[in-house]
């Protein structure tokens, strides 16, 4: 399954590389959700908010109204996790909240918010640069790998997103052979993110039995939908 991604920035939907560089920005939003609205799912993120400064609740809510998102992006509590149901996503991705500075695995977190939300809500996001988990923004790393993290959350997430962010934006490819790894990590859906930038890729993952997030290729049209 091929999975469209929003990303927000600066109340603008944006497409960054490495997370890092702005390289697209657009505020046509009517154009993008109507183009999005035939998919089953789509990605929301909230880059602000990820990075810790500012958010843009307000265009989540909008957007969350109108397309089956998962949503994340600074969700660092019960709290704020059950504000985005509430305002219309379908789940919430938990990154950052999910691991300590110290490169623990935060399971008592997890399983609170398991039992408050309810686990088939969770989309828990591995997001990994150099082989170590990545946090803040993908500003800050902890001493954990995903092959140590994806069991131990297992209980607690209905879904697991890996973005691969060595690549994110770049499309030159997603590496088929870590998704083949991750798979057999986990029962769970895993989702695999980070220079997507073909159909036969999404096949190629598909035949895994791992879905596809595609930002960067879906809006310069080199990935038609």
């Amino acid at each position: 399954m091929l999975i469209p991604s929003i990303d927000l920035l600066g109340g603008q939907i944006v497409q960054l590389v490495q997370g890092e560089k702005l390289r697209l920005a657009f505020d046509d939003f009517e154009y993008w959700i109507d183009k999005f609205s035939k998919f089953p799912l789509v990605q929301l993120i909230d880059l602000d908010a990820a990075m810790r400064q500012g958010d843009n609740s307000k265009l989540v809510a909008q957007i969350a109204k109108r397309l089956p998102v998962q949503a994340g992006g600074g969700i660092h509590s019960i709290e704020r996790a059950q504000q985005v149901l509430d305002a219309g996503a379908k789940r919430v991705i938990i990154g950052s909240a999910l691991f300590s500075e110290a490169g623990a695995v935060n399971t008592e977190f997890a399983a609170a918010l398991a039992v408050a939300v309810g686990t088939e809500r969770i989309v828990a996001g591995i997001d990994t640069k150099n082989g170590r988990i990545a946090v803040k923004g993908w500003k800050a790393q902890v001493a954990l790998t995903p092959d140590e993290a994806i069991p131990q959350l297992e209980p607690n997430a209905g879904a697991f997103l890996y973005t691969h962010i060595d690549g994110e934006g770049l499309m030159q490819g997603f590496p088929i052979a870590t998704a083949s790894r991750l798979r057999k990590l986990t029962q769970r859906q895993l989702i695999v993110a980070g220079g997507i930038r073909s159909q036969q890729e999404v096949d190629a993952l598909d035949a895994l039995g791992v879905d596809a997030v595609a930002g960067m290729a879906v809006y310069t049209n080199l990935l038609a939908i």
